[in-house]
C-alpha cells in the first residue's frame, strides 16, 4: 500500500528537519528513512557513559521494592477487575525518579493484567495459583457471554487432535494464550505520530470499499476497523502520561517515548509467547546523532534514555499459569532487540546505539529481556565485535544469529520474534505453532501408534514393528515416515484451527495496526527430539538395535550391541540423518494447505520445553532414558558430542536452511577461562569461534 504522508509544513517545527527526504515522506517506509539517514560506525567502545544517578536509584527502587518481592512470591500482585486493553490502565510509575521514559502495563510496577479473551480457564487459574480471588462479574461475562479464543478451538478440535495434545506428541499449541510471533513496527509512532497513520489505515481500509462480498473483503475491512481503534486507544493512553503522539516525535527522547508507548500498547493487550520489540539502534541513532550535533544533549543523556528503555523491557510481566512456566522453564516474554549485521548496500548496520544497547548490561546489570540478539558477520567492525564478547563473558546475555541467512532470506530490516524466528518488520508476520514431538513420532512408528508411557493406542490402524529380532533400518524408516504422515497432519490441522480462532476471538489490533494492510504470513511449525531421532535411527542403522518389550508387547526399551555414529561430532553418518528428517517433516508440512494461505516454515527450537518434552516420551534406541530432558533446539545429545564445540557447529550447519526457514537453535555452555587465560585472550578467541560459526556460504 501507499499512503501519502504529509511533512510538517513549518520549518521552526519540523520534527523531520535535517533528514534526508525519500520515498519515506510519501508513504510509510520506516526501511527507506534508516537507510538514507543512519550512520554507521566502526569505532570502539570508548565514547560511551555509565548509568547516571537517577538511573541507579530507579533501579535500587526497583530492586527493592519490587523485583525482590516478586521473587519471593512469583506473583507479585494481580488486577482481577479489569480485562486487559491499551487503554484500560491509568498511568503508573516506578518512583519519582521514573521521568525519562514512562509507561508501566498497568497502574504499578509488575502487577500484572489477566487478559481473558485469549482463555478464561488460563486466567481463572493463575488467579488463583497467584493466591487472588476471581471478580464473579468477570468470570460471567467470559464464560457466559463472551465467546474466548479458546472455547473456539476446542469446539472445533477433532478426536484425534485432543488425542495428540493429552499424549503430548504436540506440546505448547498456542490454543490458550496469545500466540506471540508478531513484530510490530514500533518506530512509525515515532516516525509519523498516530494521526498519520490511522488515515493510511482508513484509506486502506477503503480501498476495497466497493468489492463484492466475500468473506475475505469482510475480515479485512473488519480487522482494518479494529487496528483504527486501537490507535485511537494508544493516543489516549499516551495522553494520560501527558503526551500527545498524534504527530511525529521531534527529538531523541520523544522517538524513544513514542516508540516505546507503541510497544506498551502491544503488551498491554496481547499476551503472546513472544512479544519481540524489532530492530530499533539504527533508527534510534539517527535522533541521537541529530541531537548530539546540535547540541541538545550529551553521550550521558543518549544513555540515560536507552537504561530508561531497557528498565522498562525487564519489568513486563503477563498472567501466567504454573504449567505454562514449566513449558517455558520459567516466565520469559522475548523481548527481543535484533540488533547490528549489514545493509543490503554493503554498509555496517552497527551504530553508536548498537553499543548503547550493550552498555545497559554493564549499567543495570545482566538479565534476559530484552532479548538482545546480534546478527553476526565476520565482517562486522572489529571494535563492535571485540565489544560483544566482551559483554557475553561478563554477563552471558547474548544471542547470535548468522546476519548473512537473514539478510538473504528476509532483507537488511528484519527483526528476530522469540529467540531465532526472522521475518521483515511490519511487512510480515507468524502464525506460531509451538512443536511437535518428532523423537517421540518415532517409537509410536515402532509400536504402532501405541504410546510408550501409557500403553494407550493414539494412532489408530498403524501396525507396529514384530518379532524380537533387531530392528531393521529401512522398516523403521518407512514406518516412521507413515507415522509422520498422520503426526505432521494432525498438527497442521490443530495449527490451522487454532489461527482461524486466534483472528476471531483474540485478534492483535495493536500489533497489526503498525504492518502493512498487505502481509505476509508464515506457519511457524517446529520439532522437538532431532538429535535424539538422529543418533536412534543411527544406532539401528549401524549397530544392532533389539526391542525390550513389556508383558503386554509395547516396546519400552532397546539393547544395544555395537558402536554407531552420532549427532554433533562432525560424522556425516549421523548428520545426514538428521539433515534427512527435518527434510522429510518440512516437506510433508508443505503438502498440506495452510490457513490465509501462509506460507509453511520450520523451526528446530526448544531453549526451555525440551525439559517437558523429555518428561513425556520413554527410552530410545540410542541409549536415552525416559524421561530425561531432550537436548534444547538443534543441540547435540547431551555427553553425546565429544569432539569440541567446533564439530557440533559443523554438523548443524548441514541442516539445510531452507527446510528450517523459521531458525536453527544452537545453545553452547563456554567458561570464561575455557576460552583463554586473560579476558584479552577471551575475548579474541570468542570471536574467532563466532567467526567460524558464521561462516559465509560459497
Amino acid at each position: 500500500m501507499t499512503t501519502q504522508m504529509t511533512a510538517p509544513t513549518s520549518v521552526s517545527e519540523d520534527p523531520w528537519d535535517g533528514f534526508e527526504r525519500g520515498a519515506w515522506t510519501e508513504h510509510i517506509d520506516v526501511r527507506d528513512f534508516i537507510q538514507r539517514n543512519y550512520t554507521p560506525y566502526e569505532g570502539d567502545a570508548s565514547f560511551l557513559s555509565g548509568p547516571t544517578d537517577k538511573t541507579l536509584r530507579l533501579w535500587d527502587t526497583l530492586e527493592k521494592n519490587y523485583l525482590s518481592e516478586e521473587r519471593r512470591k512469583r506473583v507479585l500482585d494481580v488486577d482481577t477487575d479489569t480485562p486487559a486493553d491499551v487503554d484500560a490502565f491509568g498511568p503508573g510509575y516506578i518512583s519519582d525518579d521514573d521521568n525519562v521514559i514512562v509507561g508501566l502495563q498497568t497502574d504499578s510496577p509488575l502487577k500484572r493484567a489477566m487478559m481473558p479473551f485469549g482463555g478464561w480457564r488460563m486466567v481463572e487459574t493463575a488467579i488463583k495459583e497467584a493466591g487472588k480471588e476471581v471478580n464473579p462479574d468477570v468470570k460471567k461475562i467470559f464464560t457466559q457471554y463472551r465467546k474466548t479464543h479458546n472455547d473456539a478451538v476446542f469446539d472445533i478440535y477433532t478426536p484425534r487432535i485432543r488425542a495428540a495434545r493429552s499424549s503430548h506428541i504436540i506440546t505448547g499449541l498456542p490454543d490458550a494464550y496469545g500466540r506471540g510471533r508478531i513484530i510490530g513496527d514500533y518506530r512509525r509512532v515515532a516516525l509519523y505520530g498516530v494521526d498519520a497513520l490511522i488515515e493510511a489505515k482508513q484509506v486502506d481500509k477503503d480501498r476495497y470499499a466497493d468489492q463484492p462480498f466475500s468473506e475475505h473483503w469482510a475480515r479485512y475491512r473488519e480487522e482494518h476497523a479494529e487496528q483504527i481503534k486501537a490507535l485511537k486507544k494508544l493516543k489516549s493512553m499516551a495522553a494520560s502520561y501527558g503526551f500527545d503522539i498524534s504527530g511525529p516525535a521531534k527529538n531523541a527522547q520523544e522517538a524513544v517515548q513514542w516508540t516505546y508507548f507503541a510497544y506498551l500498547g502491544s503488551v498491554k493487550s496481547q499476551d503472546g509467547a513472544a512479544m519481540s520489540i524489532g530492530r530499533l539502534s539504527a533508527f534510534f541513532d539517527i535522533y541521537f546523532e541529530r541531537d548530539l550535533k546540535a547540541g541538545v544533549i550529551t553521550e550521558q543523556d543518549a544513555q540515560e534514555i536507552i537504561d530508561a528503555l531497557v528498565v522498562k523491557l525487564r519489568i513486563v510481566r503477563f498472567l501466567r499459569t504454573e504449567a505454562y512456566d514449566q513449558i517455558f522453564s520459567g516466565d520469559p516474554y522475548w523481548a527481543t532487540w535484533s540488533d547490528a549485521g549489514f545493509s543490503e548496500d554493503g554498509r555496517t548496520l552497527v551504530t553508536k546505539t548498537s553499543f548503547r544497547l550493550l552498555q545497559t548490561l554493564r549499567n543495570l546489570g545482566p538479565a534476559p529481556e530484552p532479548n538482545i540478539t546480534i546478527f553476526w558477520d565476520e565482517n562486522l567492525p572489529a571494535g563492535y565485535k571485540e565489544f560483544c564478547a566482551s559483554i557475553s563473558i561478563e554477563t552471558s546475555s547474548i544471542q547470535y544469529e548468522s546476519d548473512e541467512q537473514i539478510r538473504a532470506h528476509w532483507g537488511d530490516d528484519a527483526a528476530i520474534a522469540c529467540c531465532v524466528s526472522p521475518m521483515r518488520v511490519g511487512k510480515q508476520m507468524q502464525f506460531f505453532g509451538a512443536r511437535v514431538n518428532a523423537a517421540k513420532a518415532l517409537l509410536y512408528a515402532i509400536n504402532g501408534g501405541r504410546d510408550e508411557m501409557t500403553g494407550k493406542q493414539i494412532v489408530d490402524e498403524y501396525e507396529p514393528i514384530k518379532g524380537d529380532g533387531p530392528l531393521d533400518f529401512d522398516e523403521v524408516w518407512a514406518k516412521y515416515e507413515d507415522m509422520l504422515d498422520w503426526v505432521v497432519g494432525t498438527y497442521v490441522e490443530a495449527l490451522n484451527i487454532i489461527h482461524y480462532c486466534h483472528d476471531r476471538y483474540a485478534y492483535e489490533a495493536m500489533e497489526m495496526a503498525l504492518h502493512d494492510s498487505d502481509i505476509v504470513r508464515t506457519m511457524g511449525c517446529g520439532i522437538a527430539g532431532l538429535s535424539i531421532v538422529a543418533d536412534s535411527l543411527a544406532a539401528i542403522k549401524y549397530a544392532k538395535v533389539v526391542p525390550v518389550r513389556d508383558e503386554t508387547g509395547l516396546v519400552v526399551d532397546y539393547e544395544v550391541e555395537g558402536d554407531f555414529p552420532t549427532y554433533g561430532n562432525d560424522d556425516d553418518r549421523a548428520d545426514e540423518i538428521a539433515a534427512t528428517v527435518v527434510h522429510t517433516i518440512m516437506d510433508k508440512i508443505r503438502q498440506i494447505p495452510l490457513y490465509r494461505d501462509a506460507i509453511p516454515t520450520q523451526s528446530v527450537l526448544t531453549i526451555t520445553s525440551n525439559v517437558v518434552y523429555g518428561r513425556a516420551t520413554g527410552a530410545f534406541p540410542c541409549g536415552h532414558k525416559a524421561g530425561t530432558p531432550f537436548a534444547p533446539g538443534a543441540n547435540p545429545q547431551n555427553g553425546v558430542d565429544t569432539h569440541g564445540m567446533v564439530a557440533s557447529m559443523l554438523s548443524v550447519g548441514k541442516l539445510d536452511y531452507n527446510d528450517a526457514l523459521d531458525g536453527i537453535s544452537l545453545t553452547n555452555t563456554i567458561t570464561p577461562s575455557g576460552l583463554g587465560r586473560d579476558k584479552g585472550e577471551q575475548v579474541t578467541n570468542l570471536v574467532g569461534i563466532l567467526d567460524s560459526g558464521f561462516i559465509p556460504e560459497d
